[in-house]
């Protein structure tokens, strides 16, 4: 059974960044195959990495709605989804990626879910680790999508409208009785202080804080240069706090 990390938390406060970093820092650990799961319909984890999706599930739905000639004789529909998806895994160094993606077609958003929900559970006996990096909306976890992880990392700067999303999340988690078996708190891109500045609005989030991500000049660099996440020096602060939180984490 695979151990299931999964980060989620408002939009702009920087999970796909977390995420991209845990499994940077799970390759480098080499103790097990290890996949990504881009559930943002708005995919851009793989480009994180310098990868390029060629096809992504919400694409293959739509392709195969729209040409249903192309299914091979004497198999179904969804066996020949389920087979596109599975060769549309993206393999790289140390790691796979899979991409949730949009599809086009109404009444198509439910069933990728579906298919989504089907994969994860599929595929948990083929990996090691998979870290799914959620979207910056609820609908993902209200259509339980992920119906279980073993932690579920909430990011979030220090403002108090990504403090709110952050608990607003765990509200929903319990609403719909999803299977948690630990939920802790991310500050990125924290100001030297912000801890103590925003501890009440901290506090209200009502789960341990894991880590503290300091604003990171090297994580930027990476950006404007268009570098991927595996180019970030080891002696960075990101690097080293999302090393202590991994560490924390799987001890």
């Amino acid at each position: 059974m695979s151990f299931i990390i999964a980060v989620a938390g408002k939009g702009g406060t920087g999970k796909t960044t977390v995420a991209s970093l845990l499994i940077t820092l799970l390759s480098k650990r080499k103790d097990g195959a290890i996949l990504g799961i881009d559930a943002d319909p708005n995919s851009n984890l793989a480009e994180y990495f310098g990868l390029k999706v060629k096809e992504d599930i919400g694409s293959i739905v739509d392709s195969v709605a729209k040409n249903l000639g192309s299914i091979p004789v004497g198999m179904t529909k969804d066996r020949y989804i389920d087979f596109r998806i599975q060769t549309s895994i993206l393999e790289s160094d140390g790691f796979d990626i899979l991409a949730m993606g949009r599809p086009e077609g109404p009444g198509c958003y439910c069933y990728v879910n579906n298919l989504l929900r089907g994969l994860i559970r599929n595929l948990a006996d083929d990996y090691k680790y998979i870290v799914i990096d959620n979207e910056a909306g609820f609908e993902h976890l209200s259509r339980r999508t992920m119906r279980r992880a073993d932690r579920l990392l909430l990011v979030s700067d220090s403002s108090e409208a990504g403090l709110r999303a952050a608990k607003r999340i765990i509200e929903l988690i319990k609403e719909l009785a999803i299977e948690i078996k630990n939920i802790a708190l991310i500050l990125n891109r924290a100001p030297v202080g912000t801890e103590h500045c925003s501890a009440p609005a901290i506090a209200e989030v009502g789960v341990e804080t894991i880590g503290v991500i300091p604003e990171d000049e090297g994580l930027l660099n990476l950006s404007r240069q268009g570098k991927p996440i595996t180019c970030l020096e080891e002696s960075s602060k990101a690097f080293i706090e999302v090393k202590r939180i991994l560490d924390k984490i799987l001890s």
